[in-house]
Order: C-alpha cells, then sequence, then structure tokens
C-alpha cells in the first residue's frame, strides 16, 4: 500500500492510457465501446471502515489541521488538528451511546452543513449508528414517512423552527422520537451523557464494524413517489475512498489541499467529499450556504470547490453582467472567447498558437484574473456533479486556469462513479469509471454500473418490487449515454425523458436546456413538448441578474412578471433560443416559449437539493401554461 500521506506524483502531459486489467468491450457502433473497467488501485481489509481510515491520519500525524470551523467573528477560522477533532469524535460518540443510542440504530440529522453536522456524522460512523440525513428542503410528509421508515427514535436538528417542526412531524409517527436541538446547545448535553462511558468502549465498537455495517441511510428526493432509503455500507465507503483519492490524487492528495464545503452535507456527493477531505493530508472547511460564499472563498482560500453546474453558471453570468455595457461588455466577451479558444486548443494535436497563448494572457492579466481572484486565488480545481456541465463553461474555466473536473453518479453509487481528472480529463463527458467500477451500455442505451461501491438496495422495498438492478448484477441508472474508446462516458438524457412529439421525433431536452441556461437573464429552463406537435420551452428568469442586464440596455428598472412580458427582454430570449436551436434539428428545434413569472426552487419544491429541476413536478404544475402554447390540452387517448 502507498503511504497515502506523502504528496503524490502528478503526471503533468495529458496522456490517455489504460492500466494492467482493463477492460474495454468494443460496442456495435463505431468509435464506442460497449463496457469499460479499470483495476482498483487501493484496496483495504474487510474490517476497516470510515473512521478506522480517519484514525490511521490521527496516528501518522495528530497535530497536523485536518479542519477549520468558521466563527462567528468574521473572517476567523478555528483549526483543529486531526488529535483535536477525534478527542471530540469520541466525546461525541460516546454521548450518543450515554443517552440510548445502540449500534444499528438510526440517528437522523437535520441542518445545513457545518462543522457540528460532520462531527456527529463521523461520531455515528464510529460506533455503527447510522446516520439518516434529512434535508432543511424536506416536507413535513418527507420527514414523517422518513421517521417512520428507518424508524428513528433520535434525531438532531439545528435551529428552533427545526424542533419545532420535527416535533409535529415526530407527534403524527407511529413511535416517540427523541429531539435533540444544537441552537439550545443539547450538543453539550449529549456529551455529558457519555462522560463515564471509557474511551476504550468506542474502539471495541468500531472494531465490530464490518464492510458490510450500515453507514449511512440517505433518502432519494421522492421526486416520482415517496422518499427511498439508499443503503450505504461501511465497505460502499471503504471500496471507493481510497480509490476516489488516489485516482484524483492532484486535487484531494496534497498537504496543499484545502477544500470549501458549502453544499448540503445531506447528499451524497457532498457527504462523500467531506470523508475523502478528512481522510486525505489536507484541510477541510464548512460554511453553511452560499449567502456569504465570496467572503467564505476569499478568507479560507480553498484549491477546490465542490459546485453543481447552477452555482458555476451563475458566477460567469455575474462576471458578464458586471462587465456593465458597450467596450467593457465587449472586452470581457472577448476576453472569455480567448480562454475558451485557449481551452480548446489544449486538446488538439498542435496546441494553442503562440498568438492564442498571448492573447489569453493578456486578457487574463487584465480581465479574467478576477474571477480566480473570486474564488479565493488559490483555487486550481472544480468539482461538479449533481447535473450536466455544459462544455462552454467546462472550456472557459479551464481557459482561466481552474480545471472543472466533472463527474457522474447517483446516490445508489454513494456520489460519483465516473469523473475527469486533471490530467485524464475531455469537457463534455464526466469522465472515465473510478478505477474498481466497471460501466457499461445496455442494449436500449443506458448506462449502467457494477462495484463494490454500488448500494444493494433500498430500506424495506423488495428487490422484486423496485428492482435496482440487471438480472446480471448491473446497477441501472434510468439515464441513457455511449461510451467512446478511451471509457470516457457521455450522458444523453434520461430514460424517461426522452420527449416524443406527435410527429415521432425523439428529442433530447437536456441539450436544448444546457444551451439556453448560459444567457444572463435565464434562471431555469424545462423543455417540453411529450406528444405534441412541436417543441416548446418553459423558461424562468433570473431576478439576480435581471437588474444588470436591464441596466446595461438602457431600460428601466422592473420586477420579474413585468419583465416576462417586455418586448426588449422577449427579443433577447428569441435570439437565445435561436442560438440553442443551432445544436439540433429543425424537427427538434424549440418553436415556442413560455416565460414564468415564478422561478423554480427548493422552497416550492420543483429542484432538488443538488439544484436539479424536477421535470415532472414543474409540468404538472404549469400544465395550463403548457396548454396554452399549443392551444389546448393533451386528447386523451
Amino acid at each position: 500500500m502507498m503511504d497515502w500521506f506523502k504528496d503524490k506524483q502528478v503526471k503533468t502531459e495529458p496522456v490517455i492510457g489504460f492500466p494492467p486489467g482493463t477492460v474495454a468491450v468494443a460496442g456495435k457502433a463505431p468509435g464506442t465501446l460497449k463496457e469499460f473497467s479499470m483495476p482498483a488501485i487501493s484496496q483495504w481489509g474487510e474490517n476497516e471502515n470510515v473512521v478506522s481510515l480517519f484514525r490511521r491520519r490521527v496516528t501518522q500525524d495528530p497535530s497536523q489541521t485536518v479542519i477549520e470551523q468558521k466563527t462567528l467573528l468574521g473572517e476567523q477560522w478555528r483549526k483543529l488538528s486531526a488529535g483535536e477533532f477525534w478527542d471530540e469524535i469520541s466525546s461525541v460518540s460516546r454521548g450518543l451511546l450515554g443517552i440510548g443510542l445502540k449500534p444499528g440504530d438510526c440517528l437522523a440529522l437535520h441542518g445545513p452543513t457545518s462543522y457540528e453536522w460532520t462531527l456527529i456524522d463521523m461520531a455515528c460512523l464510529a460506533i455503527g449508528v447510522v446516520t439518516v440525513p434529512i434535508y432543511e428542503t424536506d416536507s413535513a410528509a418527507q420527514i414523517e414517512w422518513i421517521l417512520q421508515d428507518a424508524d428513528i427514535h433520535y434525531a438532531i436538528v439545528s435551529t428552533q423552527s427545526s424542533v419545532e417542526l420535527m416535533h409535529a412531524v415526530a407527534g403524527r409517527a407511529e413511535h416517540k422520537c427523541k429531539i435533540y436541538s444544537l441552537a439550545a446547545g443539547d450538543l453539550l448535553s449529549i456529551i455529558e451523557a457519555g462522560r463515564q462511558i471509557a474511551p476504550a468502549v468506542i474502539d471495541s465498537y468500531n472494531n465490530q464494524l464490518t464492510a458490510d455495517s450500515v453507514a449511512t441511510i440517505i433518502y432519494t428526493s421522492g421526486t416520482t413517489g415517496r422518499p427511498k432509503g439508499t443503503v450505504i455500507t461501511q465497505g460502499n465507503a471503504t471500496s471507493l475512498l481510497p480509490n476516489l483519492l488516489d485516482y484524483l490524487t492532484e486535487i484531494g492528495m496534497q498537504k496543499t489541499t484545502r477544500c470549501l464545503l458549502f453544499l448540503p452535507v445531506a447528499h451524497a456527493l457532498a457527504r462523500l467529499v467531506s470523508w475523502g477531505a478528512l481522510l486525505g493530508p489536507g484541510v477541510l472547511g464548512l460554511v453553511p450556504d452560499t449567502k456569504n460564499l465570496l467572503a467564505d472563498l476569499a478568507s479560507f482560500k480553498p484549491s477546490y470547490i465542490l459546485a453543481v453546474p447552477r452555482v458555476l453558471e451563475k458566477v460567469y453570468n455575474a462576471a458578464d453582467a458586471s462587465a456593465g455595457h458597450g467596450l467593457k461588455l465587449r472586452l470581457f466577451r472577448l476576453a472569455a472567447k480567448s480562454a475558451i479558444d485557449y481551452s480548446k486548443a489544449l486538446d488538439t494535436a498542435e496546441g494553442p498558437s503562440r498568438a492564442l497563448k498571448v492573447r489569453r494572457q493578456v486578457f487574463y492579466q487584465l480581465i479574467l484574473s478576477r474571477l480566480t481572484n473570486l474564488l479565493g486565488g488559490n483555487a486550481k480545481y472544480i468539482i461538479s456533479g449533481g447535473g450536466p456541465l455544459s462544455v462552454r463553461l467546462g472550456h472557459f474555466f479551464r481557459g482561466i486556469g481552474v480545471t472543472v473536473c466533472e463527474g457522474y453518479g447517483l446516490t445508489e453509487t454513494l456520489g460519483p462513479a465516473t469523473v475527469n481528472v486533471p490530467h485524464r480529463a475531455k469537457i463534455g463527458s464526466v469522465g472515465q469509471p473510478v478505477p474498481g467500477i466497471a460501466v457499461r451500455t445496455s442494449d436500449v442505451g443506458e448506462i449502467q454500473f457494477k462495484g463494490n461501491p454500488m448500494s444493494k438496495g433500498y430500506l424495506n422495498i423488495d428487490s422484486k418490487d423496485n428492482p435496482l438492478y440487471t438480472e446480471d448484477g448491473w446497477l441501472r441508472t434510468g439515464d441513457k449515454g455511449w461510451i467512446d474508446t478511451d471509457g470516457f462516458v457521455y450522458i444523453t438524457g434520461r430514460m424517461k425523458e426522452i420527449i416524443v412529439t406527435a410527429g415521432g421525433k425523439n428529442v433530447s431536452p437536456e441539450v436544448l436546456e444546457d444551451g439556453l441556461r448560459g444567457h444572463p437573464l435565464i434562471s431555469n429552463v424545462v423543455v417540453v413538448g411529450d406528444r405534441r406537435p412541436f417543441i416548446a420551452a418553459l423558461v424562468t428568469l433570473d431576478s439576480e441578474m435581471l437588474p444588470g442586464w436591464l441596466r446595461n440596455h438602457n431600460l428601466p428598472p422592473m420586477d420579474v412578471s413585468d419583465a416576462a412580458r417586455h418586448p426588449a427582454v422577449l427579443k433577447a430570449l428569441e435570439r437565445a433560443v435561436g442560438r440553442a436551436n443551432q445544436k439540433v434539428s429543425r424537427a427538434e428545434s424549440i418553436r415556442k416559449i413560455r416565460v414564468l413569472t415564478t422561478d423554480f426552487s427548493l422552497e416550492n419544491g420543483t429542484m432538488t437539493p443538488s439544484l436539479k429541476v424536477k421535470r415532472s413536478v414543474v409540468i404538472k404544475r404549469f400544465e395550463n401554461e403548457i396548454n396554452a402554447i399549443y392551444g389546448g390540452p393533451l386528447e386523451q387517448e
């Protein structure tokens, strides 16, 4: 086993090669593969678990800073060493035992990303208590179902309002639930309850954990019904984490690694990243949301961040809007184009020309460096997941010196099953499978996975009722895609979201939606047209970008409702539609749009916590608007 905690040697040349043991099965179409996998890089023993791996770091260097907690004093961060953090984990673990929890019991955690959240999570993992994350945005009905389905008798929540909500929900459940509040200082009470328990007891419980021990139950968003509890074992985590960290050596395995986490740790990807950051040699920073993100980035200075594509779109659009109008705006867009052209040239055999290098460097010094400074001035990488990233954005960020490593996975794969790595990347793809994970396409084009990180299934749901796996043991993703000859995976859309027009044309909505979301006026897009005579789109306006856009176009201030009807706004949206339509055939092109005055959001239930639009919810909620586009509802068959 390689020594994890020494800086790894990083390849600087973008070479695509296959290690010994790679499986590559040719596909039917030229230039495609049917199946691809690379052998696992690292393997851990049967009795290893997330906390025992963290203890290796503690043993090796207990004084090394492992986590930084934002204080109430503005830009100050409280540094905790590996040894200090372990002491706090041990105290909370004993406290959980002291209040009555036992290995195998479920503990609900309700609240935003925070130091306390991660501390409690690790304390549970240490003794075999099963953490069940609950999003702050989950409805009362969803929370009630989770408490009942997972048989939860203990919950820790962040705020007083969360306490009230949880009490109201628990009161309707079939059993009692003891609720502790971080806001009320109950964490200290929990710690006090375990004072008499010897620290050695924690080691005893931890040593009893196996690969089959349940680590966490993560509930899906439940867009098509009740949320399903995805069962994640210690073995799922310990088979993925070492391989992922070794594969992302440049990002996660340097002593200079600094990760700022602001996405909800209730989400599988953010959760996995938090574990990985604790196991590697770097530092993890935690903030609850993006409200003070620029200030947090400036003070923490991350080397990489985890973001969803919508956040990256907003960063770019904010920079475009702040450029103003006239000459300044034209200069920014020329600078952006030079960055994109430079990145594209990196993928050619001859590379960027001397003139392009000079032009990109000049624009970087004058304009583009401001963006890298906004990211804290130290960020070299962005890990992007949770939705498709536009090729344009991927090239733009790489062109300014911040490589976006786009990945793909599900809750059921515990985060990334595929990922682009800096020295091994193809913009537009979601990368190659993580070593130890196999990918294939089915006969109908579905992306499927196999490997130890895959969840075995859902809590209290028989596999016959919800077949997560094929008969030959491959996990179904529900996404269509293909694999190129280098093993890079490309996602083309959801199996169930392919639109079939009345004329029988199959249309993937993501291509059109991605093309529109890059416009600074547009917040969200949902393409419609199933069984209709043509393709149309529901469009929402970005309320944050609107004032700047209006100023830059010499238009008076107006709210979203007025802007949705303003001729200049509609004309700008029509031009954006025209550009998006250039990527598809006429039969697939958007013919009409409907500008909504209500944006999609977590609050109104039209988006997931990872900021993906719940398409089915949107189509149902805005049925009248869709019918208005087509002059009436669908005729009943």
